[in-house]
């Protein structure tokens, strides 16, 4: 006897029960749409709980365009616009979740990111929307003027549908393609995806270089493609991680050289003139450079490239000038990155073009939307891709 297959009806099914799901959910809802929220997860808002280690970082004080990555740089523009950071710091002031404010105008929460969770949830079912989850997504396809929507234990029907699945990154906690699967499924083009806010891993020879680094960190700048950030530097047993580097993968292509600058609080002119100032004596090169850098580094830098040097006094002004040219602009072509195991982010995903920047719907198959980290727009570090859960999924919400 085969099985029977619970069917449900809804305005609007949400795959996804992320941080943009339930914000699309919650808006949806609150203006009286019927809506269902389809997740494999056994709990809503996994990732949210996890990120900023634990206190989620869920948006930054200053959020434009040109801290996002994508084909169309302004496609993010509208929604950003029409929900600011302002909007969701008004939902966590109305329900008294105290937070605070970090480097870089990164906003965390002061106890716990499942402060979040538990208020867009609670939201959610006290707008109306309900929670289906455990539920494996299978297929998307259209029927009798709306979609219906197979997943292991029921059939969704309903006029909309939104794909809030995510991306790549994190597959040990469920991540998957599969929104970029319903995509290609109905036709959309997708910018091939890679991951972000991703670590460098070095080339065999500079992971020689820096054998034995694993941990160190400093104040450094890391340029790529004629774009820089200076943050903190760390040193991992494959190459490098910190801000500064997971900012810079979101603008490297595989083959590109990075080029780091160690000393960013010194120009190179003050730089050369700050070793010149301390060539008196017998002043060792790598004791002086310890003053601007972890003194491991002074000391494997100078082995490197001046390793017959003794004291400043015997350096020429132009071996002096090139060595200050490369701690200024130390370059090197990373093998990779981490990949999406480590990744903070998606980079690529459903196309822009084929969606509308005002209500994130597909142009060519009206009722089907797309937001959140499935879409081609990727933000830097420091709460900008939470903000664009918020406003894609607030966009979304407003127009089902």
């Amino acid at each position: 006897m085969s099985q029977t297959v619970r069917v449900e009806s809804f305005d609007v099914v949400v795959l996804g029960a992320g941080g943009a799901g339930m914000m699309c959910a919650l808006r949806a809802a609150g203006r009286g749409r019927g809506v269902a929220l389809v997740d494999h997860a056994a709990k809503a808002g996994g990732k949210l709980v996890l990120s900023g280690g634990g206190r989620c970082n869920f948006t930054n004080r200053t959020v434009s365009a040109e801290n996002f990555v994508s084909k169309n740089p302004h496609f993010c523009r509208s929604a950003l616009s029409r929900f600011a950071p302002a909007d969701f710091i008004a939902l966590l002031e109305r329900r008294g979740i105290a937070y605070h404010e970090r480097r870089h105008g990164r906003l965390f929460c002061d106890a716990s990111a499942r402060q979040i969770v538990d208020m867009l949830e609670s939201d959610c079912r006290g707008a109306g929307a309900r929670f289906f989850l455990a539920h494996e997504i299978g297929s998307v396809e259209r029927r009798g003027g709306g979609f219906v929507v197979g997943t292991d234990r029921a059939e969704f029907f309903a006029a909309s549908v939104v794909v809030a699945t995510g991306g790549l990154s994190f597959p040990k906690f469920g991540a998957t393609g599969k929104g970029l699967e319903i995509a290609e499924g109905f036709g959309l083009k997708v910018v091939p995806t890679a991951p972000g806010l991703d670590g460098f891993v070095f080339g065999a020879e500079d992971r020689g270089r820096w054998d034995g680094f694993s941990g160190i960190a400093l104040d450094a700048a890391v340029t790529t493609n004629g774009i820089s950030f200076r943050e903190d530097l760390l040193f991992t047993h494959v190459g490098f991680s910190g801000p500064a580097a997971l900012q810079a993968s979101l603008h490297w292509n595989p083959g590109d050289a990075v080029r780091v600058d160690f000393v960013p609080a010194l120009s190179r002119p003050e730089l050369q003139e700050w070793f010149a100032g301390r060539k008196g004596g017998k002043a060792e090169l790598k004791n002086q450079m310890a003053a601007l850098v972890p003194k491991r580094l002074a000391e494997r830098f100078c082995d490197l490239y001046l390793p017959n040097l003794t004291d400043l006094g015997n350096l020429p002004r132009k071996s002096l000038d090139e060595f200050c040219a490369r701690l200024k602009a130390w370059p090197f072509v990373p093998a990779g990155t981490n990949g999406y195991a480590k990744a903070e982010v998606t980079r690529g995903g459903v196309d822009t073009d084929e969606l509308s920047s005002k209500t994130m719907e597909a142009r060519k198959v009206p009722g089907l939307y797309f937001i959140g980290e499935v879409v081609d727009v990727t933000g830097w570090l420091g709460g900008f891709n939470y903000q664009w859960a918020w406003a894609s999924g607030a966009a979304a919400g407003d127009a089902v």
